[in-house]
């Protein structure tokens, strides 16, 4: 009688889940539309609605009449980055999630393997040797897996120990690229090198341009949409791995790809724009509180809120000081403040 409640109370709440879904993902991607067009129209050369609607009206040849400023400020300065804003938020938040569900942590995130350390060497040593922007872009995609690489490798030579061996080799793999990229910041010239790294490190769209999107757009959506897909594996590896194997999922192959996919998002994502953090760590929490610890619910809720906080991110760093504002700066802002509210109301849950 009692096993056949418990199994009645878990139809029940699987069913609110669903409905809850239903709602929430058409409410959240209104959000991002909205959020979308807000960051159209604010800015230092502030447009109407008309404006915005008429320059995507005559894009589609839908309107005749021109306003060549509002045409420029909006496909030449804004829309890019924008774009660039929903495909790093999307990427990195589902990027996160499938951190956290891999290593049944919720407080991993991007950068455990050394990600975000490796990548930022990488492109600080191409700003040192004076290399073009194309190949510091290159050079973070590098680094990140090369650091990702040391630390899978690291794991492979300690005892077997599953995912503390996993760990372990991120930690050391993390330490030292580190250390790689305050050596590079050493040497490098104080005057004119050693600024570009730093303004790299913080984090910005500002640069992105057209061609980017047009040959990364491609890999990150493809990516996010692998990670989305791979949702029931997740829910099956937070069981543990023995109940994984259990269920004939081969753990030993499946959790490395995941990691590399997921490595393989955050990369490119950090080539684009630069360092970039929180959103990775906080935006998964976001969409658990909003529709469960279900992958298969949760993931396309995460890859929606990340890309509404970064466009919003992105509008806040261009429009609250006269001067822009690295964009890694206002997610470290409001990321921590927003992630002091995420820890209250979970309360003991990471307990």
């Amino acid at each position: 009688m009692i096993r056949n409640s418990v199994s009645v109370s878990a139809d029940t709440k699987s069913v609110f889940l669903s409905h809850r879904v239903r709602w929430l993902f058409p409410l959240i991607s209104i959000c991002l539309c909205a959020a979308f067009v807000l960051a159209l129209c604010v800015g230092r050369y502030p447009l109407s609605l008309l404006q915005v609607l008429g320059v995507i009206g005559h894009s589609l040849h839908l309107v005749k009449a021109q306003d060549a400023a509002a045409d420029a400020v909006v496909f030449q300065a804004r829309l890019p980055r924008l774009v660039a804003a929903v495909l790093v938020g999307s990427a990195l938040s589902c990027g996160g999630a499938v951190y956290q569900g891999v290593f049944r942590n919720p407080i991993v995130s991007p950068g455990l393997l050394g990600v975000l350390s490796g990548a930022a060497f990488g492109a600080a040593l191409a700003i040192v040797l004076g290399l073009s922007a194309f190949i510091v872009q290159l050079g973070a995609f590098a680094g990140a897996l090369l650091a990702v690489g040391v630390g899978l490798s690291v794991a492979g030579l300690l005892p077997e120990g599953g995912l503390l061996t996993l760990l372990l080799g991120g930690l050391i793999s993390n330490a030292l690229f580190t250390s790689l990229l305050s050596l590079v910041k050493y040497l490098a010239d104080p005057l004119d090198q050693l600024p570009a790294i730093v303004n790299w490190l913080l984090g910005s769209l500002s640069d992105v341009s057209w061609q980017e999107i047009y040959w990364l757009a491609p890999l990150l959506i493809a990516l996010t949409v692998l990670l989305i897909r791979a949702a029931p594996v997740l829910d099956v590896l937070s069981l543990g791995d023995d109940e994984a194997r259990s269920l004939g999922v081969p753990v030993s192959v499946l959790r490395p790809l995941l990691i590399v996919l997921a490595t393989f998002a955050c990369a490119l994502t950090v080539s684009m724009a630069g360092i970039i953090g929180w959103v990775g760590l906080l935006v998964p929490h976001i969409a658990r509180l909003m529709v469960g610890a279900e992958h298969r619910h949760m993931m396309p809720v995460c890859a929606l809120l990340g890309a509404t906080g970064l466009v919003l991110a992105d509008m806040c760093a261009r429009t609250l000081t006269s001067g822009e504002i690295p964009l890694g700066i206002v997610t470290e802002l409001f990321g921590a403040l927003a992630f002091v509210l995420v820890l209250r109301r979970l309360r003991g849950g990471f307990l």
